[in-house]
């Protein structure tokens, strides 16, 4: 194993600096399915961990209709609302279940989930949502950079692979900590203001 800090502290910031499909990228006319399917494919490529992974899928449209987090399609084409939704799916089924995602947008629709209710704006949501995750990637990338220094100075008295295992052992047990942490806030948000 060849560990480098300073590669870790790359990684990251590759990953905090992914493009995000900003609105005006989504195409202005409704979409069929496969043409969804194709968009997300070829803007959201670059997250894939592996090269076989689907980022989105027709049975997992079709999943996410029939358990009522998006909408059903207008005659059988996807609008602008459609295709913010599938972003946010994508972004929230990263770290809650299905349910809770029910449970998150359950007071943005109406009540046969067919549309969404005319005083919400979807665009504004998803427009403040890009705005602060990216406000928030330098603080990310300082908090991130912070935190190796501390994990190689707790290590100093260690040598060579020891050391660098040991580090890379304590940063992957930070970082799913901080994942935990923020999971269980966005759970218990959702457990004390969205159900009912």
């Amino acid at each position: 194993m060849k560990y480098n800090k300073e590669e870790v502290k790359k990684i990251f910031k590759e990953l905090i600096n992914k493009k995000d499909i900003e609105i005006e990228e989504i195409p202005c006319i409704d979409l069929y399915m496969d043409q969804v399917t194709t968009f997300f494919e070829d803007k959201l490529c670059n997250l894939k961990r592996n090269e076989e992974d689907k980022i989105l899928t027709k049975t997992m449209i079709n999943n996410y209709t029939k358990g009522k987090i998006l909408m059903p399609a207008k005659k059988k084409k996807y609008t602008l609302e459609h295709m913010i939704f599938l972003i946010l799916i994508y972004n929230l089924k990263q770290g809650l279940s299905i349910n809770d995602i029910n449970t998150f947008f359950n007071p943005i629709f109406n009540d046969k989930v067919d549309e969404i209710k005319e005083d919400i704006s979807i665009e504004k949501l998803y427009r403040v949502f890009l705005k602060i995750k990216n406000k928030e990637s330098e603080d990310l990338e300082n908090n991130f950079n912070f935190m190796m220094d501390t994990i190689e100075g707790e290590f100093v008295n260690f040598e060579g692979e020891e050391r660098d295992l040991m580090e890379l052992l304590t940063t992957v047990l930070v970082l799913i900590n901080r994942s935990n942490s923020y999971k269980r806030m966005a759970e218990k948000v959702i457990d004390n203001f969205f159900k009912e």
